[in-house]
C-alpha cells in the first residue's frame, strides 16, 4: 500500500469520486489508501460537498509551510498567537452586529489551518459548554456560512465554513435590509403616508429597499422600465385606475400588472420624485415623494397663488 502524501492526481480523483456519490471506502480502494486518509483528507477541506482538489492541494501545501515556519510570541508559544488574533477577529465581527459566540465560533473556524473543526474541539479552544458551541453553529448554519459534515465513522460532526462567506454574509444582510423595509411598507399604508407616523415608515422603507437593492444589484432593468411604465401611465390619465383597467390600457396579462406595481412600491427609491399610491385598496395613482416637501410646501402649493 503507498505511503506519504496525497498527490494533486489524487485529489482529483477524490473529487471526481465525490461527485459521483462514492463513499469513503471506495475511493480508498481505487487509490489503494487507508479509508482513514480519504476521509481526514475530505473533512479538513471542505466535506463532502465542499471538497474543492486545486483549493485542497493548495491548502494542504499551505499548511505545510506554515508547519515549518508558525508564528511564535516571544515564548515560542503559537497557540497563544492564534488565540489572541482569533479573540480579536471575533470582538469586531461582535461590535459589527454578530452575536459575540458566534463571533467567536466564526473567528476559530477561519482561522484554523484545518479548515474544519468538531464541536469538542471548539468547546476546548473557547472554554465554554457544548450548549453555547450548539447555539452558535445553529445560529451561523441558519445565516448559510457555517456547515457541518458527520465523520463516517459517525462518531462526531465537522464543522467548516463556506469559502465564499463574506458574499453569504453579504447576500444575508441585503435580506435583512429588504425585510425591513417591506415591515417599514406596510406600516406606511396602515397608517397613510399623510400622517407624521406614516411618513417617517415611509421614508424608512425607502432607504432599506434602497440599502437591499444596491447590495443585491438593484431592480432588474425589464423590472425598472416596466414600474416606470406604470407610473406613466398613471400620471398621464391623471385619476386613479385599477390594475385591470391598466392592464386592458397598456395591453398587458395581469400577471405583468401585479409585479410591475409591486415593483413600483417597492423601488420607490428609484422613482423620486414620484410614488405609487393607493387612493383605495384596489385603485392606484401616483404622488409626490410624501418627504419631497415639507407640510408647510405642500399647504401652500394646493392654495395656489395669492392675489
Amino acid at each position: 500500500m503507498p505511503g506519504g502524501r496525497l498527490t494533486h492526481d489524487d485529489r482529483q480523483r477524490i473529487g471526481v469520486g465525490l461527485t459521483d456519490g462514492l463513499g469513503y471506502a471506495e475511493i480508498a480502494r481505487q487509490l489503494d489508501r487507508p479509508t482513514s486518509t480519504i476521509s481526514r483528507e475530505v473533512a479538513r477541506n471542505g466535506g463532502p460537498r465542499g471538497y474543492r482538489p486545486d483549493h485542497a492541494h493548495h491548502a494542504t501545501a499551505y499548511r505545510a509551510r506554515r508547519r515549518a515556519n508558525h508564528v511564535v510570541d516571544a515564548d515560542g508559544n503559537h497557540e497563544a498567537v492564534v488565540d489572541k488574533f482569533a479573540e480579536r477577529f471575533g470582538q469586531v465581527m461582535t461590535e459589527n452586529g454578530l452575536p459575540r459566540m458566534a463571533a467567536r465560533v466564526l473567528a476559530r473556524l477561519y482561522t484554523t489551518d484545518s479548515h474544519s473543526l468538531t464541536a469538542a474541539e471548539l468547546v476546548r479552544m473557547l472554554r465554554v459548554s457544548p450548549a453555547s458551541i450548539s447555539k452558535a453553529i445553529g445560529y451561523l448554519e441558519d445565516l448559510e456560512i457555517v456547515s457541518r459534515e458527520r465523520d463516517p465513522r459517525g462518531r462526531h460532526e465537522n464543522y467548516f465554513i463556506a469559502e465564499d462567506v463574506w458574499l453569504r454574509a453579504w447576500q444575508a444582510s441585503a435580506r435583512t435590509n429588504a425585510s425591513w423595509a417591506e415591515l417599514a411598507t406596510e406600516g406606511a399604508d396602515l397608517f397613510g403616508t399623510d400622517t407624521p407616523t406614516g411618513a417617517r415608515l415611509h421614508q424608512m422603507a425607502g432607504f432599506f429597499a434602497q440599502l437591499s437593492d444596491d447590495m443585491s444589484g438593484g431592480p432588474t432593468a425589464a423590472a425598472a422600465n416596466d414600474a416606470a411604465t406604470i407610473l406613466a401611465a398613471l400620471l398621464h390619465a391623471g385619476r386613479p385606475l385599477t390594475a385591470t383597467q391598466l392592464a386592458a390600457a397598456l395591453n398587458w396579462p395581469s400577471d405583468r400588472i401585479t409585479t410591475a406595481l409591486q415593483d413600483a412600491e417597492t423601488y420607490s427609491a428609484y422613482t423620486d420624485p414620484i410614488v405609487l399610491n393607493r387612493p383605495t385598496p384596489t385603485t392606484y395613482t401616483v404622488a409626490a415623494t410624501p418627504t419631497r416637501l415639507t407640510p408647510t410646501q405642500r399647504q401652500l402649493l394646493t392654495q395656489g397663488p395669492r392675489v
